[in-house]
């Protein structure tokens, strides 16, 4: 049930919004430099907090998965990434008293090593680890990890002219969830993203246990003519794995593979051509529509049919 938060609080564009985990929770972002997070409840939403700390407008918010406890990343203008925590109260929750519903939000750790605006976060799949990727103007990507009770990290150089998206592949195999042991016999997991820059390229990135390092595996074929908005790798594993990319040359691009630890493998599927320039695609938790959104405020719904043919499925106009 999609809603419309009216009374946002906030005093400027918002950029993000993002439900966590269970859907009860809205969290957004604002050039106002705040986060709001909002309780939802039915058809009713309750503004509980605004996290502040930024200096520049925030671009992008993400949440953890629950089993790391309750985690909020957010990516500025000024050039930060920053991670929320929020506690429960210590009060006598039992009694439900005032105490019960309060809980407390802090500011856990900063990452400012990025020279540039920070334009995406991205949490991997938990089972990865509780691992962040960030997407820099400077034109590095950080990779944040915590273990053993710290925050680790890794920041390399991916597209020239700045990054702007990046989005985690699955774990898994595809088909595998057709199998008779779901894939569970698929081995290590392996870190593994894609980025899209101002250079025009959508790249493919993986963690080499070996040299402890990302490495590009691969640069898309048949990319774009200008500079990519966003990336989006399908969450779900169907008989083929998906990544799409949204470009300011008004297309939107879609690639897949049936073996991505392959690089030969991975194919130019589609190209869908739109009237204006595109910010952001969006794949659905099946795994099987792709929404695109651009700069004529108008929402599409993409879906593949048995031919392997994507077919407009809905429209949605602001």
């Amino acid at each position: 049930m999609a809603q419309v938060i009216s009374n946002s609080g906030h005093d400027d564009m918002i950029h993000d919004a993002v439900l966590d985990y269970y859907g009860r929770r809205l969290a957004t972002c604002s050039s106002d430099k705040t986060i709001k997070i909002f309780e939802i409840e039915g058809d009713t939403h309750r503004l509980t907090e605004t996290l502040k700390g930024h200096e520049g407008a925030v671009w992008c918010v993400s949440w953890a998965h629950p089993k790391f406890g309750t985690l909020l990343a957010s990516s500025s203008y000024d050039g930060r990434v920053h991670i929320y925590r929020e506690t429960p109260a210590a009060g006598n929750v039992t009694s439900g008293g005032p105490q019960a519903s309060q809980s407390h939000w802090s500011l856990v750790f900063t990452f400012t090593l990025h020279t540039a605006s920070v334009n995406m976060v991205a949490w991997a799949p938990p089972e990865l680890g509780c691992l962040l990727a960030c997407a820099s103007s400077d034109g590095n990507v950080s990779v944040l990890e915590f273990r053993d009770n710290q925050w680790a990290h890794q920041i390399f150089p991916a597209h020239g002219m700045g990054v702007n998206a990046v989005s985690w592949s699955p774990i898994g195999v595809p088909g595998a969830i057709a199998r008779k042991d779901g894939g569970a016999n698929t081995g290590v997991p392996v870190r593994r993203f894609v980025t899209g820059g101002s250079d025009n390229n959508v790249k493919i990135w993986e963690f080499n246990t070996q040299s402890q390092q990302y490495d590009n595996t691969l640069v898309l074929p048949g990319g774009h003519s200008d500079w990519v908005r966003d990336v989006a790798w399908s969450p779900t594993l169907l008989s083929k794995t998906y990544i799409a990319s949204a470009s300011q040359d008004r297309s939107v691009k879609i690639w897949t593979s049936v073996n991505p630890a392959d690089p030969s493998s991975w194919t130019l599927a589609k190209t869908l051509e739109m009237d204006a320039v595109l910010w952001r695609v969006s794949w659905s938790l099946s795994g099987n529509i792709l929404a695109v959104s651009g700069g004529d405020n108008k929402v599409t719904l993409w879906k593949e049919d048995l031919k392997g043919n994507w077919e407009l499925v809905r429209e949605v106009t602001e």
